[in-house]
C-alpha cells in the first residue's frame, strides 16, 4: 500500500505530484531558401528553429543517456528539441509545480515500499514498426547506468512486470529520482539492447563502472555510432537533408503526439550565436534561445520579435585547474578571486539586464536559495563582494607575493594562465575575455582563447586546460541537487573519468569544511533523498554552505533568456510575457516545445 504524501506544496517543490494533462562544423551562416514555408512540405507549413550541432561524421546519432550523462557531440542532443524525436515520459510545469505527461499515463511514489512505478500509454510506437514497451524503459536506465548517470545513485532494482510497467526500486525514498526517471529520454531495445543487457550483467554482478568489465564497456561505448536514431515522437530525421547549415526534421506519423503537433516540418538552423544573429534579423528563424549580446536586441525588436526573459537558473562559471596547477587547489586562492572578479560588470558586459551577477555563491539559482537554505545557513553565506584589498590579502595568506605589478605563485613563478571558453557561446566569449582582463589588471596574466563549443567540455573533462568559463548550475532541472551535480560532478572527478580525465580536479572525499570533514559525493546524493521538505531543506543546505565556503568552482552570473520569436509571420502562439509558462527552464522543460505538443503553437492561417 503507497504511503499517503502530505505537504502537497511542498512536494511539488520536488516533484512528487500528479500529472496536469515535452559546435558548429562550418563558419558560413545558413542559407535558407526564402519560401514561405521554409522548404517544408505539406499544408502544415515549417517551424523555423536553430541550435548548434554537429553533422556527421563529426556529429553522431547516439542519444543514450540524455539528458543526465550524453556521449559528446550528439546531434541535436543537448538541446530542447531532441524531445520531439525521443519523448521523455513527462514534463515538468514549473510555475505550477506539476507534471505534464507525454509518453508516461501515470506514475506512483511508493515511499513506504520503496518503488517509483510508471505506466506507459498504450498503442506507442517506434519508428521501425515495433511496440514501445516497458522494456525500452529498462534498456534506456541500464545504458545510463553505462554513462554514469547520477541517478545510479539510487536506482537499487529495476522490473517490467507487463509492457506498459515499469518499477524502479530504490532503498531511501528520493525525491529528484522522479526528474532522473520522468525526464529520461527512451530509447529502443532494438538499437541498445545488447548494451543495456552488459549494463545489466556488471550490475546484477555487483560491478561498478570503474571496475573489471565496467570499465572497458565504458570505454567502448563511447563509440558506438548508430547509422540513424529509432525514434518514437512526432518527428523524425530527414537524413537526406542534413548538412553544414541546416537539416529537417518531419513528421513522423505514427509517432507520440503526431496527431497533435501542427507543423509537417522543423527547420533547424545551424550555428552559433554569430550565425543565428543574422538569420533572426533577416527574419527567417521563429525562435532562437541563444545567448545573443545585448546589442542585438533593438535590431531584433525592429525586425518584429518580441524577447523572451525566461530565467535559465545557471550561468557561466570559472573553472579553475587544481589537479595540474597546486596553488589553484589552495581555497584561498579561489576565494581571492571571488572577490577579485566583478561579477555585476561581467554579467553586465556578456548580457546586459540578461546577466544577473551572481549573490549567493552556493553553486544554485538565487531564485531558488529564499526557499532552500535554512536561515542558519543563510546568515553564514558570503557573498564574497568585490573586495581587491580581501582578494589581496587572501593571496599572500596562500603564499603568493608580489615583484612589481606582477603577481608570483606560491612556488615562485610568475603567474601567468591561459582562460579558455567556447568561441562561439557570445555571452560566454565575452564572460570569458572580461575575467582575463579583469585578473590581468590585477597583476595575474591571463590570455583568452576561445575554443569550438563541442570541443572545450571534453578538454576540460581530460583536464587539458588551466582556466575555463563552462556551467554552474542547472538549467534543466528545478531541485537544488541537479545544480550541485554540475557542479561538482559533470566536468570532475565522477564524471569527467568517461573522457578518461579528473575534470578541474577537486577531490570530494575527506573534504575539510567548517562543519568538520564531509564526503561531498555523498552529500550531494543525500541532498536528493527523502520525502521530508524540512529534512531535505538540510542536507541542500549543508551542501551549500561547503561550496560556498571551499568554491570548487567561481559562479559569476545567472543568466535570463534573451529569447526572440516571431509571432504572426509563419508562426502564432509563443507565450505571452506574463505566461506562467515562460517560468519553465528553456533548455529543460522547454514551453515552446511543450506547446508544439499541445498543438498550441501553430502555422500562421492563410
Amino acid at each position: 500500500m503507497s504511503t499517503h504524501l502530505t505537504r502537497r506544496d511542498v512536494l511539488k517543490a520536488v516533484g512528487l505530484t500528479t500529472a496536469a494533462g515535452a559546435g558548429l562544423a562550418a563558419c558560413s551562416p545558413a542559407e535558407p531558401d526564402g519560401s514561405g514555408d521554409g522548404g517544408g512540405g505539406g499544408g502544415g507549413g515549417a517551424f523555423h528553429g536553430a541550435w548548434p550541432f554537429l553533422p556527421p561524421p563529426e556529429g553522431h546519432f547516439n542519444f543514450a543517456a540524455m539528458p543526465y550523462a550524453a556521449v559528446p557531440t550528439v546531434i541535436l542532443g543537448d538541446g530542447p528539441y531532441r524531445d520531439l524525436l525521443l519523448p521523455p515520459p513527462a514534463l515538468w510545469l514549473w510555475a505550477d509545480q506539476e507534471w505534464e505527461y507525454l509518453i508516461a499515463d501515470s506514475h506512483e511514489l511508493d515511499a513506504e515500499g520503496g518503488t517509483l512505478t510508471v505506466t506507459l500509454k498504450e498503442g506507442l510506437t517506434w519508428s521501425d514498426g515495433e511496440a514501445l514497451t516497458s522494456q525500452d524503459f529498462l534498456t534506456t536506465l541500464y545504458v545510463q547506468f553505462i554513462q554514469r548517470a547520477p541517478s545510479w545513485d539510487f536506482i537499487t532494482g529495476l522490473e517490467a512486470p507487463d509492457d506498459a510497467t515499469v518499477v524502479i526500486s530504490f532503498e531511501d525514498p528520493p525525491s529528484v529520482l522522479e526528474r532522473y526517471i520522468l525526464k529520461s529520454n527512451i530509447l529502443s531495445t532494438a538499437q541498445y539492447g545488447e548494451w543495456a543487457e552488459r549494463a545489466k550483467a556488471v550490475v546484477d554482478a555487483g560491478g561498478t563502472m570503474d571496475d573489471g568489465d565496467g570499465e572497458a564497456l565504458g570505454t567502448e561505448f563511447q563509440s558506438f555510432r548508430p547509422e540513424n536514431v529509432i525514434v518514437s515522437g512526432p518527428y523524425d530525421f530527414d537524413y537526406d537533408t542534413i548538412t553544414n547549415t541546416q537539416l529537417t526534421l518531419v513528421r513522423n506519423e505514427t509517432g507520440f503526439g503526431a496527431d497533435q503537433v501542427t507543423f509537417d516540418t522543423v527547420v533547424m538552423y545551424n550555428g552559433e550565436t554569430t550565425e543565428i544573429t543574422s538569420l533572426v534579423q533577416s527574419g527567417d528563424v521563429d525562435y532562437a534561445t541563444h545567448g545573443f549580446a545585448p546589442a542585438s536586441e533593438d535590431p531584433f525588436e525592429s525586425a518584429g520579435y518580441t524577447i523572451l526573459r525566461p530565467p535559465v537558473y545557471s550561468g557561466p562559471a570559472l573553472y579553475l585547474n587544481q589537479d595540474r596547477f597546486p596553488e589553484f587547489a589552495d581555497v584561498r586562492t579561489r576565494q581571492a578571486f571571488a572577490h577579485l572578479i566583478d561579477r555585476e560588470t561581467n554579467g553586465q558586459i556578456s548580457l546586459a539586464e540578461s546577466g544577473v551577477a551572481v549573490e549567493s555563491m552556493v553553486g544554485f539559482s538565487d531564485v531558488l536559495v529564499e526557499e532552500w537554505l535554512t536561515d542558519d545557513v543563510k546568515g553564514k553565506i558570503n557573498s564574497y563582494e568585490l573586495d581587491l584589498e580581501k582578494a589581496t590579502s587572501l593571496l599572500e595568506e596562500a603564499g603568493w607575493t608580489k615583484s612589481g605589478d606582477t603577481w608570483m605563485t606560491p612556488e615562485g613563478d610568475e603567474a601567468a594562465y591561459e582562460i579558455q571558453f567556447p568561441q562561439t557561446y557570445a555571452d560566454w566569449s565575452a564572460a570569458g575575455t572580461n575575467v582575463a582582463e579583469q585578473l590581468t589588471a590585477f597583476g595575474i596574466q591571463v590570455t583568452a582563447r576561445g575554443l569550438d563549443d563541442k570541443q572545450a567540455p571534453i578538454d576540460i573533462d581530460k583536464g587539458d586546460f588551466e582556466m575555463a568559463i563552462q556551467s554552474w548550475g542547472s538549467s534543466t532541472h528545478p531541485h537544488p541537487h541537479f545544480s550541485f551535480v554540475t557542479d561538482l560532478f559533470t566536468h570532475n572527478i565522477p564524471i569527467a573519468k568517461n573522457q578518461g580525465g579528473k575534470g578541474y580536479g577537486f577531490p570530494l572525499q575527506d573534504v575539510e569544511t567548517s562543519e568538520g570533514t564531509v564526503d561531498l559525493e555523498a552529500l550531494v546524493t543525500k541532498s536528493g533523498q527523502g520525502l521530508d521538505f524540512e529534512e531535505q531543506r538540510e542536507n541542500v543546505s549543508t551542501v551549500a554552505l561547503a561550496f560556498n565556503e571551499l568554491l570548487p568552482i567561481i559562479p559569476i552570473f545567472e543568466r535570463y533568456g534573451n529569447n526572440p520569436a516571431l509571432e504572426g509571420v509563419r508562426v502564432q502562439g509563443f507565450p505571452a510575457e506574463d505566461d506562467p509558462i515562460l517560468q519553465n527552464a528553456p533548455y529543460a522543460d522547454n514551453f515552446v516545445v511543450l506547446k508544439m505538443f499541445r498543438g498550441e503553437i501553430s502555422p500562421v492561417e492563410g
